[in-house]
């Protein structure tokens, strides 16, 4: 029997009938990998994992990152991430307590950024029976699609500069400043603006104003207007899915073809706590 998948009805999303905790074999997870293709996030509902089986399902979709930030990762298994708000009894952040404050394609600033990454809902914030923390999504896909012809030629060959100390610079960051080794481990990467799926091959825009700082070749202050023009562009209502978090979901999105910003509208002692994979990509191009 084919997998169930029910998409979300808006710009992307879509949610997959799959229980990650049994064996999934070739035909099936060919199947997954197609309807995560057609629908760039896809999420797997009522899950139960352990960390062995998280790590891996992720690796069935390539190499997995280990974090620059090594202090929030398990220290049995490195290649999870602890996303979280919730802090030890010195009053310090155990996890990654501001991932995603703005929007942004994950580890952007690499020369292989992720090709897609997994977040698994073991605490989500509620209040008054309201679930909070969600996250937002844009299809960049979409946004291309819909550029007049003059941007999408002008763009063409175009490459922008991502920084990932960039993102540091949001206010109130909780996350820890970067130390000299980390800065000297992440220089400034160009990407093309206009990158093309490496499975697809269809074409994405692949820039926010949050990590990217300018355009080669480009005046600074033409730059950051075209950087800031399409970054506002790709996040119109109409390229838009929200997900509303659910304990036990494992959420996966295409870094290739999408970029997210988490919603931070709860604080302590409304917790939440997620386990992120990050799956290697490849060169954008």
């Amino acid at each position: 029997m084919p997998i169930s998948v029910l998409p979300s009805g808006a710009a992307l999303g879509a949610e997959i009938d799959v229980d990650l905790s049994q064996s999934i074999d070739d035909a099936m997870f060919r199947e997954i990998v197609d309807a995560f293709h057609d629908n760039i996030v896809v999420v797997f509902r009522n899950q139960h994992l352990s960390n062995a089986q998280h790590v891996a399902f992720s690796r069935r979709f390539g190499e997995l990152e280990i974090h620059i930030v090594k202090k929030y990762l398990l220290s049995d298994y490195p290649e999870i991430l602890l996303v979280t708000n919730i802090r030890n009894d010195a009053g310090e952040n155990i996890g990654l307590a501001d991932a995603g404050f703005t929007w942004h394609s994950d580890v952007s600033y690499r020369k292989h950024p992720s090709r897609c990454s997994l977040l698994y809902a073991i605490e989500v914030p509620e209040m008054d029976g309201t679930t909070l923390g969600s996250t937002l999504f844009a299809n960049t896909i979409r946004a291309y699609e819909a550029l007049p012809r003059s941007m999408k030629t002008w763009l063409t060959g175009r490459k922008a500069i991502h920084r990932y100390s960039e993102r540091m610079r949001v206010a109130n960051s909780p996350r820890p400043k970067l130390t000299a080794a980390q800065l000297a481990e992440t220089p400034d990467i160009a990407h093309p603006i206009v990158r093309t799926h490496p499975f697809t091959g269809r074409r994405s825009l692949y820039v926010t104003k949050g990590e990217c700082i300018g355009i080669e070749g480009v005046p600074d202050d033409e730059g950051r207007a075209v950087i800031e023009a399409l970054h506002d562009h790709c996040i119109k209502d109409a390229f838009l899915y929200r997900h509303t978090w659910r304990v036990g979901d494992l959420l996966m999105w295409d870094n290739a073809a999408a970029m997210h910003l988490a919603i931070c509208d709860y604080d302590l002692p409304q917790r939440r706590l997620m386990h992120r994979t990050t799956v290697i990509g490849s060169v954008p191009f």
